[in-house]
């Protein structure tokens, strides 16, 4: 299913500012947060989607490809897979938005949640093949930019020689109480101020600036099975971005687009291409070159040949990407008719037609028996 324009998504236009694009997030978060709609599976899907066009359009350099070539110009750009993540990754992911709303983004709250390993984000891209790359398979040299450990920090997110130090707000419990309605109980939530972990980085690492993670190009060879179809995704594990507190890495998805073939189409496993061939040697019959995959071959067309007439070869398809049994190829006849003739032509075609007897063409007899019937002697 293509995807929605992300504009329109959070509902601003394409002029908006950054605060009116946190704004307008935050407002369709909390409305479809599943938390607010337990079991709706309709608000579960417009919460990821809602985040997925947030981290494009709050991201300078995201946003402006995405204004200048739309969602073919981020390939490559390492996006996350928000159809694939758990909703309190995506809350965590963007818990200074959120705050304590939903408890910081961590069900539970606390510092166990926040000290557990958790599993790094998957990461999605595209790969762009060809027709007889998809029919042979191939291997891609796949480009990405994701998210990796920072390396003067190690991940830690602190500067070199000092760590992290006990939180303020929390006292480094992870969690702050708040009196309930009317004083008679309290409630405890995640501390909005260190996410739960107790410890704040008070020097953070002037190159990840305490988040523990930089951005990095990354590139490798992706192998591509043969018979893959149009948006099948291709899993390559291990290589989304690093897990927090040693969780491991998540994976990269890498979605399948199809160049369109200069003379083949593709149905489902079989191949469909359409021939043209002049009236005379669809009468008359003909031998044709027909393309294929593997280069053109020869097929018979045999004398009265109608137009859309199809011709199968066996086995020119696409092989089966579970049983690797091959398809067919479909020759699809269109008969062309001249614009100009010459004059001798013009000459031939009428001592032709003088010759013809519609009596014996089974398809014009019985259009024109049709017409008698439903229409008589109005005329």
């Amino acid at each position: 299913m293509a995807k929605r324009d992300y504009y329109e998504v959070l509902g601003v236009n394409r002029n908006a500012s950054a605060d009116d694009i946190k704004r307008a997030y935050r407002r369709l978060a909390m409305k479809y947060h599943p938390d607010k709609n337990p079991g709706d599976k309709e608000a579960e899907g417009k919460f990821k989607e809602c985040a997925e066009a947030y981290e494009v359009l709050s991201d300078a350099d995201k946003r402006k490809q995405y204004d200048q070539f739309g969602h073919d110009g981020l390939r490559g750009a390492g996006m996350h897979d928000y159809s694939r993540m758990h909703v309190e990754d995506i809350s965590d992911m963007f818990s200074d938005i959120f705050g304590d709303f939903f408890g910081g983004g961590r069900r539970g709250g606390g510092r166990r949640s926040a000290s557990r390993a958790v599993r790094g984000y998957d990461l999605e891209t595209t790969v762009e093949l060809s027709l007889e790359e998809i029919a042979h398979g191939a291997e891609k040299t796949i480009e990405f930019t994701r998210q990796d450990t920072c390396s003067v920090c190690s991940g830690s997110g602190c500067n070199p020689g000092s760590s992290p130090v006990p939180c303020s707000t929390c006292g480094g419990a992870g969690q702050v109480q708040r009196a309930g309605l009317g004083g008679f109980f309290q409630m405890v939530s995640t501390c909005p101020a260190c996410g739960g972990a107790g410890r704040v980085i008070a020097d953070p690492c002037r190159k990840c600036r305490g988040t523990g993670q930089v951005p990095k190009q990354r590139t490798l060879e992706v192998k591509i099975p043969a018979g893959v179809h149009e948006g099948q995704g291709i899993r390559v594990n291990g290589e989304g971005e690093p897990g927090r507190n040693g969780g491991p890495r998540g994976d990269l998805y890498c979605y399948v687009r199809v160049k369109a073939h200069p003379f083949l189409m593709r149905d489902g496993n079989d191949l469909v291409c359409t021939v043209p061939i002049s009236f005379t040697q669809a009468a008359l019959g003909a031998t044709i070159d027909v393309p294929t995959l593997d280069g053109t071959r020869q097929l018979r067309v045999p004398p009265g040949t109608q137009h859309g007439s199809l011709f199968r070869i066996k086995s020119e398809g696409i092989a089966d990407l579970r049983t690797g049994h091959k398809g067919d190829e479909l020759v699809r006849i269109s008969i062309e008719i001249p614009r100009r003739l010459t004059s001798e032509q013009e000459r031939l075609l009428r001592a032709f037609a003088e010759t013809e007897d519609r009596q014996v063409m089974p398809e014009s007899k019985g259009f024109f028996d049709k017409l008698k019937q439903h229409f008589g002697n109005s005329r």
